[in-house]
């Protein structure tokens, strides 16, 4: 009995210890739920304004990067400054030959100018060729430096043009550049040039010459026109020359007869020098060791007679293309406006016209303002071949062609002579005789019509 009171005590003990610590939580949150929410006022929000949006700037053009290679230029403009540049260059340097190497002052005094003079202006070129004064040489140089004949002014003129590409085949081969004077007797500095034995442009290649050298001459191409290619062949053929006689003036000669008739003329005088065997010479080459001279002196001192050059009838500057398909000039004429005459002055070697690219490439010379023109328009340019070359596939036609391009017709007017129409077709008086059957060259009338072969 004591044990249960107990137990029941403690029992009352612990539920109400219980309800102890339950009650102040239950109060507590009694109490936070009575208490009343205080209501906050709303914060008042400030009228918010539109920014007005600035409207976006235009996105700056992007400028062309300009180097040193452009300048800002288009291709056009650039081929024509670099047209003008090459062309004063060229001029620059054919002047300051004369004001550098020939001091003297012009006289305008040919005909009183004393042997002396001739003499050491001749020994003051300074050449490896030697270039000795007599009454032989005296007689070319009076007639390159003569009024009357009148070719020199008009070869100076040419020089411009085809000097420097001689110079440089020559220079470039060791030979003495005063070698140069060779075309001059040869051919007067024109490339379609052609002699009455058959040889052709400004070296003046027989055909079979030329081809052991290494030029192309065909029905369409005739690289013995070429400035380009023929000089580079004369260059070796005047080494191998020299190579024979250690000695110009017998090389030269020797350009001229072949070395079969110098070694003939050496032979029967015994003599060492062309002047000890002069009289054993062809009567042609006889001459031309004298002209060569007569020549040289002329191109050096022309301004000590008065002489100007006539100006370059040709461009300056050029520049290539390489073409690799057939075409005919006329396609590149009609299609950037260059005149077929020029392309034809520039690119004499292509007989009728036609660049014959089929089976190998060619190049074509253009003058320098018209280079970046020809690239634009290629396309078009070969589109036009069924245009012009139709005519040509039929063999009948290309010798239609070629003997057409082969001769002029020259129609005598008041006050012209033979020598003046000679130089004009850049041939002989004596040519003309022959191909009109003429027996004087003095009796020309009026209207008559002269035929001129080998244009």
């Amino acid at each position: 009995m004591k044990k249960l009171l107990t137990l029941t005590l403690l029992l009352a003990v612990a539920v109400s210890a219980s309800a102890i610590d339950r009650s102040p939580r239950k109060k507590k949150r009694d109490r936070k739920a009575k208490t009343p929410t205080a209501v906050v006022a709303p914060t008042p929000v400030p009228e918010i304004k539109p920014v007005p949006v600035p409207e976006p700037e235009p996105t700056p053009v992007e400028k062309p990067v300009v180097n040193d290679m452009t300048l800002g230029f288009s291709p056009e403009q650039t081929d024509s400054l670099l047209a003008a540049w090459r062309e004063r260059q060229r001029q620059d340097a054919y002047c300051e030959f004369f004001k550098q190497y020939i001091l003297e002052e012009a006289t305008g005094e040919a005909d009183s100018t004393p042997d002396s003079v001739y003499s050491r202006r001749l020994l003051d070129l300074a050449s490896p060729i030697q270039l000795p004064y007599n009454s032989i040489v005296k007689g070319y140089i009076n007639r390159y430096t003569s009024s009357r004949y009148g070719t020199i002014s008009r070869i100076l003129g040419m020089s411009q043009y085809y000097f420097p590409i001689i110079e440089e085949e020559l220079l470039r081969e060791g030979l003495p550049v005063e070698l140069r004077a060779l075309p001059i007797i040869e051919s007067a500095l024109s490339p379609t040039a052609v002699s009455p034995m058959g040889a052709v442009g400004l070296w003046q290649f027989m055909p079979t010459t030329g081809k052991s050298y290494g030029l192309e001459i065909n029905s369409l191409v005739d690289e013995r026109r070429d400035p380009y290619r023929a000089t580079q062949a004369a260059c070796r053929y005047l080494k191998d020359l020299f190579a024979i006689y250690n000695d110009w003036s017998l090389a030269i000669a020797a350009y001229n007869c072949g070395p079969g008739n110098v070694n003939k003329a050496i032979a029967r005088s015994g003599g060492k020098n062309f002047w000890e065997i002069y009289d054993y010479l062809p009567r042609e080459t006889r001459g031309y060791v004298p002209a060569f001279i007569g020549a040289s002196y002329a191109y050096a001192y022309h301004r000590q007679h008065g002489i100007e050059p006539t100006e370059a009838p040709i461009p300056l500057s050029v520049d290539t293309v390489r073409i690799n398909k057939l075409m005919h000039l006329g396609q590149i004429s009609s299609t950037i406006d260059l005149p077929i005459e020029t392309l034809r002055q520039l690119n004499p070697q292509y007989k009728l016209d036609i660049i014959p690219a089929t089976t190998k490439p060619y190049t074509l010379i253009l003058p320098q303002r018209y280079v970046m023109q020809y690239i634009a328009h290629e396309p078009e340019i070969q589109a036009k071949d069924s245009m012009y070359l139709k005519e040509y596939i039929n063999p009948a036609n290309i010798d239609k062609k070629r003997q057409e391009r082969s001769g002029s017709v020259y129609v005598v007017k008041k006050g012209d002579t033979l020598g003046a129409i000679a130089r004009r077709y850049r041939v002989t008086t004596a040519q003309i005789m022959r191909w009109n059957k003429l027996k004087s060259a003095h009796k020309l009338r009026i209207g008559q019509r002269l035929r001129i072969e080998g244009r």
